[in-house]
């Protein structure tokens, strides 16, 4: 009796498996994929956003280091 369950239980898993993986395939055909041209366009935005990000946290990194060792300086 017991194994029957069990038997039930991996029956229902993998039929939930499979059903999401039908399910994913069909929604993925939905998708509409960027063109090579839109892809470039927005990895190169992507690219330069980060790296304004970078130099802006550099510049605030840089002053609070500054401005704290100008405190020290001034207690010392």
């Amino acid at each position: 009796m017991a194994e029957t369950k069990q038997k039930n239980f991996f029956q229902r898993t993998g039929k939930k498996i499979a059903k999401w993986f039908r399910e994913m395939k069909s929604e993925l055909k939905k998708v509409t994929w960027p063109t090579r041209k839109q892809l470039i366009n927005n990895t190169i935005v992507a690219l330069t956003v980060m790296i304004i990000v970078a130099i802006v946290v550099f510049g605030f990194d840089w002053c609070a280091n500054r401005l704290a060792e100008l405190l020290i300086s001034i207690s010392a």
